[in-house]
């Protein structure tokens, strides 16, 4: 089934919809909540908090792509639910985004201001747009998946110094993106 009948079934409030849904698009979140967790049943509840807030957001919202909308909340319940499982309190550590993307944007101020401004969105987006295939598949695959050197090249072929300087370099560049439009990195 294609989006646009899903979102008209959530519209319609036919809970239909969510089987749909989860059929169209369980894989892949499975995947990006799995990549986050290290608990394939915290992944599987980050994918059924997912399919609830799509079922209370749409309508009004009318989200196009939907692949994009589920899974942007299933990574942000995913993250959400890894800061609760190594809270401090529970002798873990928060780990909010991969160290190496916000060593290379950051100083001092936190990524959710940069995302609020709307201006590092939008050049990470330009930034992402002029990558070749395959930089841009090892880098959304690190730094939108979460996903492990051995996943990246299992997935690319590419060997892991391979991986780990292409990632260096691109890192490198985005930095140098982010300050042409003033960003502070």
């Amino acid at each position: 089934m294609d989006d646009k009948k899903i979102i008209e079934l959530f519209f319609a409030r036919d809970e239909k919809a969510i089987s749909e849904t989860e059929k169209k698009y369980g894989k892949l979140c499975r995947y990006v909540a799995s990549n986050i967790l290290s608990s394939r049943e915290d992944a599987e509840e980050c994918v059924n908090d997912a399919l609830l807030a799509l079922w209370n957001s749409i309508p009004p919202d009318k989200p196009e792509p939907l692949l994009a909308y589920i899974a942007a909340r299933v990574k942000n319940i995913a993250v959400s639910k890894s800061r609760a499982n190594n809270a401090w309190k529970r002798g873990g550590n928060v780990q909010i985004i991969s160290d190496e993307i916000l060593s290379s944007i950051s100083d001092g101020h936190t990524l959710s201001e940069y995302y609020e401004s709307r201006v590092a969105g939008k050049v990470i987006n330009e930034f992402i747009g002029t990558l070749n295939k395959s930089e841009r598949k090892v880098f959304i695959l690190r730094y939108w998946y979460r996903a492990s050197d051995k996943s990246i090249m299992e997935e690319t072929g590419f060997s892991q110094s391979k991986i780990k300087s292409m990632l260096a370099r691109l890192r490198a560049r985005l930095a140098e993106a982010l300050k042409k439009e003033g960003i502070i990195v």
